[in-house]
């Protein structure tokens, strides 16, 4: 069944006090769609409903409730019943979850936690936002090289119920420092006697806890990886990084480009639980920067007002040239910072990509030009030299906006700026003010007045 018609149901049997019936269906449905009806109940409700969970499978639950959930749960529950669904949640999750929180419940929390992981959390804490170190776990298998593969497998069975993932295992020295890594499958096919140095893969792909968590994601798509190892400065292991949180990073960074791209500043919030205010707060700023950016254009309309009153039909083409431009524009940057997200374009590539793009250019803008000329002249009976002036705009402003479209955001990642703000907004401001410029300086070469 569809997920909104649950929640109708949902909505209906908690209003009808009829417990059984929704304590049955989360019972049926995977912790994932229980978390996604629980976010779009209302707080009481949601509430209500989770707390007809088995304990078991709650934690689990609350681990995929959105921040604004969980905030409210937090203030809505007692301070026990808070501390055990915190201490239920792996490692991650239990710092994903302290770091949306307000200060007076990460406070509430800490003190009734033991001081070990307390040290630890308050580690995790520090880490930067976008490091390695802020997305990775300590709920690992770690084994020892001297060990055979029964004993081995003994100490996973042990352990396994604690931990996170336990199809790779880390293999480490008395220090921790890192020596290797073998997989379950490994394990599970050799012999028993077969000590782990022997059988553990050497060549390890592993990041350093303050190294970009972009990066990590770059090098999970890379190697194809289910986690990673994550060291530190003497290259011991401090954690490893699964694919759900790296799946996570990704969701989070794409939303973040579409939303520099559209102009608009980026934020972890959903659409739907934003505030009006916020939202307007988010764009205002974009839109009042790209609207005193566009008088330049209006200063460059005024400066050739005396040409213009003299050509008037000129006018009439002015937004036709600029929106082309800056669709031209917006495509070339578009395709470039995809490809800089990917990895595809490097910042060495610039002289390539300005290359291509110049090709590319060349053959659109011929392409337009041709079929305008043949519009203006057959269809709109427009004179001859006011459809060429046109069209060898269109030529011209096509090459400039994707020559800029494809150069500006590599231009920004060498100096350290996201690519994304180099996008459509900025890109057609841009644009509009050279397509004027060139259509002007080309009407005054061809029609004299």
């Amino acid at each position: 069944m569809h997920i909104e018609k649950m929640e109708e149901l949902f909505r209906q049997w908690l209003q009808e006090k009829n417990f059984l019936a929704v304590k049955k269906e989360m019972s049926r449905l995977p912790v994932q769609d229980v978390a996604e009806i629980l976010n779009h109940l209302d707080a009481k409700n949601s509430l209500l409903a989770f707390r007809l969970l088995p304990k078991d499978g709650a934690a689990e639950v609350f681990s995929y409730l959105s921040d604004k959930i969980r905030v409210a749960f937090s203030q809505m529950i007692e301070e026990d019943e808070l501390k055990s669904l915190v201490e239920d949640l792996f490692f991650d999750d239990k710092i994903d979850f302290l770091e949306e929180m307000p200060a007076n419940v990460v406070k509430k929390i800490l003190q009734t936690t033991p001081e070990s992981e307390r040290r630890l959390i308050n580690q995790f804490l520090n880490y930067p936002e976008d490091s390695a170190g802020s997305i990775m776990t300590i709920e690992f298998v770690d084994l020892k090289a001297d060990m055979t593969v029964a004993q081995a497998l003994t100490h996973i069975r042990y352990t396994a119920p604690k931990k996170e993932t336990i199809y790779t295992c880390y293999v480490i020295d008395q220090e921790r420092h890192l020596l290797g890594v073998v997989s379950l499958k490994d394990l599970v096919v050799a012999d028993p006697d077969t000590r782990i140095e022997d059988l553990m893969d050497k060549q390890v792909i592993a990041v350093k806890t303050h190294d970009d968590r972009e990066f990590v994601s770059s090098l999970f798509k890379k190697y194809d990886l289910l986690s990673m190892p994550v060291v530190d400065q003497e290259n011991r292991l401090v954690g490893i990084i699964t694919i759900d949180d790296v799946m996570d990073v990704l969701e989070a960074e794409n939303t973040e480009d579409i939303q520099r791209m559209g102009g608009i500043s980026p934020t972890e919030e959903s659409y739907i639980s934003q505030s009006p205010f916020t939202m307007a707060k988010n764009r205002l700023f974009w839109l009042m920067a790209l609207m005193i950016s566009a008088t330049f254009t209006g200063r460059i309309i005024q400066k050739f007002e005396d040409f213009l009153q003299n050509m008037v039909i000129l006018a009439a083409f002015i937004p036709m040239l600029m929106d082309t431009g800056g669709n031209a524009g917006s495509q070339s940057s578009t395709m470039v910072i995809r490809g800089l997200a990917l990895g595809e374009i490097k910042t060495r590539d610039v002289f390539r990509v300005v290359a291509k793009e110049f090709m590319v250019s060349v053959i659109v803008g011929l392409s337009l030009a041709g079929l305008n000329f043949l519009r203006l002249v057959v269809i709109e009976q427009v004179s001859t030299t006011i459809s060429l002036v046109v069209s060898l705009t269109l030529v011209v402003t096509v090459i400039m906006a994707k020559i800029v479209g494809g150069l500006l955001p590599l231009l920004a990642k060498m100096v350290k700026i996201d690519p994304a703000i180099m996008a459509s907004p900025l890109i057609t401001t841009i644009v509009d003010a050279m397509a004027l410029v060139v259509y002007f300086y080309i009407a005054g070469l061809f029609i004299k007045i």
